[in-house]
């Protein structure tokens, strides 16, 4: 059961703050896995372990992999988890998609009749 009004878009945010959690640790030795807890990314743990196992499979971390047992219990195995280029890639692009609509917005409030 997911929390109570999430979509998602909720999802892009909460697997945009694992990026950038991971982004901003890079010139750290070991990383702080408080930083993505369920709690902190305000999702519960089968969220949270979906869309790490989303992210390590299609190539946006590694050292993060999420193993299922038949009865459905959820097992996350964490060694050091990085962030690849395409999850770099995948940060920048979010970053000028936001200025974009931000500008975009800010054109509109200037110029409400268009």
């Amino acid at each position: 059961m997911t929390k109570k009004g999430m979509t998602p878009l909720n999802d892009f945010s909460v697997i945009y703050k694992i990026l950038k959690a991971l982004y901003q640790s890079m010139d750290c030795d070991e990383f702080d896995m408080d930083r993505i807890s369920a709690n902190a990314l305000n999702v519960n743990e089968n969220k949270r372990a979906a869309l790490l196992e989303m992210l390590s499979s299609e190539g946006y971390i590694y050292g993060i992999t999420v193993k299922r047992s038949i009865d459905g219990q959820v097992m996350l195995s964490i060694c050091n988890p990085r962030l690849t280029l395409k999850g770099l890639e995948y940060l920048n692009d979010n970053r000028l998609m936001k200025k974009a609509a931000n500008l975009a917005k800010g054109i509109k409030d200037v110029t409400p009749g268009l």
